[in-house]
């Protein structure tokens, strides 16, 4: 019977909610703000300094079970752990080829009904000088808005924030990007970089 599976399955869920929402306390998080009712869209997650933000934002995801897909090394896809990442909603990337990888999810959103993804824009735990500009060509290609996750180890709060529309043009979303970040403190702050792209970048409706 499919019942039973289907029971299981929202039990699982459940459980698995319930001990995330469990590990929040006991680490001292608050969590803040909504999924947008929205069908797809890219969340951007940041500051991005420990892998501890990784580790604490996917609890916060079980905990409220959101549907998001990340994106992850295509390295670690190997079995038995591929199984696990695709569980998670991982997909993988081969950093080698950025441009592909950009057309493949500009699809795999012109495919799904229901397609959230998320992504950590500094594109590495080390300070470096400007943002990887993917999520923003993603974005505009698939013509998806962009919703500004965060982390915020002074007041231990994460969650969701502002949204932003590429109609509004790269300089005016940059300006909101760095006034919503500003107040929240990364794990490491000498590994925080500034919010800017590299001005070689040639982004359409600048």
């Amino acid at each position: 019977m499919i019942v039973l599976p289907v029971l299981l399955c929202e039990c699982l869920c459940a459980m698995f909610s319930a001990l995330a929402k469990l590990l929040m306390w006991i680490g001292g998080w608050t969590p803040v703000g909504d999924i947008p009712p929205l069908k797809k869209a890219i969340i951007i997650a940041a500051p991005h300094t420990s892998n501890w933000d990784g580790f604490w934002l996917i609890i916060y995801r079980i905990s409220f079970d959101i549907k998001l897909r990340i994106m992850a090394k295509h390295t670690l896809f190997w079995w038995p752990l591929s199984s696990i990442l695709r569980a998670l909603g991982a997909v993988p990337l081969d950093r080698s080829k950025p441009a592909d990888t950009v057309q493949q999810l500009v699809d795999m959103f012109a495919t799904e009904d229901h397609f959230f993804l998320a992504l950590a824009p500094e594109g590495t735990r080390r300070w470096k000088p400007y943002w990887k500009t993917g999520f923003y060509q993603i974005a505009a290609a698939a013509n998806v808005p962009i919703v500004l996750a965060y982390i915020d180890y002074k007041q231990r709060k994460m969650g969701i924030g502002i949204q932003l529309d590429t109609a509004d043009g790269l300089d005016a979303n940059l300006e909101k990007i760095r006034e919503f970040y500003a107040p929240f403190r990364p794990c490491c702050p000498q590994r925080m970089g500034p919010i800017e792209f590299p001005p070689e970048q040639n982004l359409e409706d600048r």
